[in-house]
């Protein structure tokens, strides 16, 4: 029989060779995308949040202690839960173990460990004597805590990772926790009333700060898997010393400074701005 030759004949694509996608094809994805986004991670993974479970019993055993009127132990365990809850963070990423399970229960715990202990830690140790202002101040931080925290969530991914919108809660906290610390420590009797009016401003600083638009430094820009110069070493090793000789005095200024820094921050914005409108 005759063989019949087909000219139309598809050209066969070779085994392994990929095809380039066309402006048309890309396009075509990145519709899809918006109209299917990426669903998140739900999982729940056990080592990042062991590290929330433990900031959150931190926090938790702070508020027991702060009604059972031990100060010290009080404020040690908010220092604690910040420690532990910067750690679950890193933990997560270095280990690809992100989720938006983990969170939102990060969130959570946050607001046990740095909304409602240092909250409560105060109004009990000092703002207790100044009746409804005490526990006015309180609340004002406890909700400016809620209120930075919610802010945080829906911000992320939208501004820069280099800097925070606000005081972080974990440092406000930690201003809190330091003062009590730090009074307790030296042996200053509460019924001083210094003491509970600088709480009283304390606190309200701290709750005013957390929602404001001052830029604090997140330091997520470090990562501890590259290597740093030797500079680096040496000041870590100062750091640890000064700490290490007073820890309630070393720790209260550490962070008092902080909350002070976006405030110069935004103030040194402001007049490089206006030198550079003026030449």
């Amino acid at each position: 029989m005759r063989k019949i030759r087909l000219h139309n004949r598809p050209k066969m694509f070779k085994r392994g060779v990929r095809l380039k996608p066309t402006s048309t094809d890309l396009g075509a994805q990145s519709e899809v995308g918006e109209e299917f986004p990426k669903r998140r991670n739900k999982a729940i993974y056990l080592l990042p949040n062991a590290f929330t479970t433990a900031a959150l019993f931190c926090g938790f055993f702070a508020i027991v202690q702060g009604m059972n009127q031990k100060w010290e132990m009080a404020a040690i365990a908010i220092f604690c839960a910040l420690v532990l809850d910067g750690m679950d963070g890193r933990v997560a990423r270095m280990t690809n173990t992100q989720s938006a399970f983990g969170e939102q229960y990060d969130s959570l715990a946050d607001m046990v460990s740095f909304g409602v202990a240092p909250a409560l830690v105060a109004y009990e140790w000092a703002l207790k004597g100044l009746g409804k202002w005490g526990w006015l101040a309180a609340f004002i931080y406890c909700a400016g805590a809620a209120l930075r925290l919610a802010r945080f969530n829906i911000n992320t991914g939208s501004v820069d990772k280099s800097f925070f919108q606000g005081l972080p809660s974990p440092a406000a906290a930690s201003i809190i926790a330091g003062f009590v610390w730090l009074a307790v420590d030296s042996k200053i009797p509460v019924t001083d009333s210094v003491i509970p009016w600088a709480m009283f401003f304390l606190t309200i600083y701290a709750g005013i700060t957390m929602v404001s638009n001052a830029k604090f430094y997140s330091g997520k820009a470090l990562d501890v898997r590259y290597h740093v110069p030797f500079g680096v070493m040496i000041l870590l090793i100062l750091v640890f010393v000064l700490i290490s000789s007073d820890p309630p005095l070393a720790l209260f200024c550490i962070f008092i400074v902080y909350a002070l820094s976006g405030y110069f921050l935004w103030f040194w914005e402001r007049f490089l701005k206006r030198k550079e409108t003026n030449h």
